[in-house]
C-alpha cells in the first residue's frame, strides 16, 4: 500500500488488514464482530483497509457490471446466504435492512474511499468508511450513487469537490483496480478477509475467533 496520512498508524496501536467490498453483507457483518472485539481491548486496533472487488467477474470493458454473465451462484446459493445473515444479525445484535444487495455497484464507493483513506486521517477515513456501510445495509441507500457518496463524504469531513473529482479521476480508479490485483496476488479470494502477522481468517467470523486471531495461537 503506498504511504499515505492514513498509513501513519499510531506505534501503539495494533492493525489488523481488513479486505472487503461495501456490497458483502459479510463484510457489514464480520465489521460489526470486528467491533465487539475493539470494545474489550484495552490496547487500540486499527483496521488497514484493503479494497477487494467481488463484482471482477461480470465487468465489461467499460467498468459497468453485465448481469448476464454467470457469477456461478444459482437460487439455492443466495437463499443460503440470506440464512446466514439471518442467523448472523440475530448473533451479533445487528440490525440491516437489506440482506443482499446484488443490484447495486460498489466501484465508486470504493474509488471515494480509497481517495479519503489516502488523503485524509484515519479516523476522517474510518467515519466515512462506516457511513457508506451504514447508509447501504441500514438505510438500503444506493451507495453506487454520487450524490450521496458526496453527501456521506463531506458529513464525515471531507471536502464536497474533492470527492466529485476523485470519482471522475481515471487514474485514481487505475490505483483501485491494482489494489484489488494486489489482494488477488496476496491469495485473498473472497471476503471479508481479516488477516495479521501472516495468519487470516475469513468470513464473519465471531469476536472470539478474531482475538485468537490477533492476541492467540494460530493453530487453527
Amino acid at each position: 500500500m503506498s504511504e499515505s496520512t492514513t498509513g501513519d498508524v499510531d506505534s501503539r496501536s495494533d492493525v489488523v488488514t481488513v479486505y472487503s467490498d461495501y456490497v458483502c453483507p459479510f463484510c457489514y457483518l464480520g465489521r460489526a464482530s470486528l467491533d465487539r472485539y475493539q470494545d474489550r481491548r484495552e490496547e487500540p486496533l486499527r483496521i488497514d483497509w484493503r479494497p477487494f472487488d467481488l463484482r471482477s467477474g461480470q465487468r465489461g470493458p467499460d467498468g459497468e457490471i453485465d448481469h448476464s454473465v454467470d457469477d456461478g451462484k444459482d437460487d439455492s446459493y443466495y437463499e443460503q446466504a440470506k440464512e446466514n445473515v439471518r442467523r448472523l444479525q440475530e448473533e451479533y445484535g445487528v440490525e440491516m435492512s437489506l440482506e443482499m444487495a446484488s443490484d447495486v455497484d460498489s466501484l465508486s464507493a470504493q474509488v471515494a474511499s480509497y481517495y479519503v483513506h489516502e488523503h485524509y486521517d484515519y479516523e476522517t477515513w474510518l467515519a466515512f468508511d462506516e457511513a457508506v456501510f451504514d447508509a447501504l445495509w441500514q438505510d438500503g441507500r444506493d451507495i453506487g450513487d454520487r450524490d450521496v457518496l458526496v453527501e456521506l463524504a463531506t458529513d464525515a469531513g471531507v471536502d464536497a469537490d474533492e470527492i466529485r473529482s476523485a470519482l471522475d479521476d481515471d487514474v485514481l480508479r487505475e490505483e483501485l483496480h491494482e489494489q484489488f490485483a494486489a489482494a488477488q496476488q496476496d491469495g485473498v479470494t473472497g471476503v471479508p478477509t481479516f488477516a495479521y502477522d501472516g495468519y487470516a481468517a475469513r468470513g464473519a467470523v465471531p469476536p472470539e475467533h478474531l482475538e485468537r486471531l490477533v492476541e492467540g495461537t494460530h493453530d487453527e
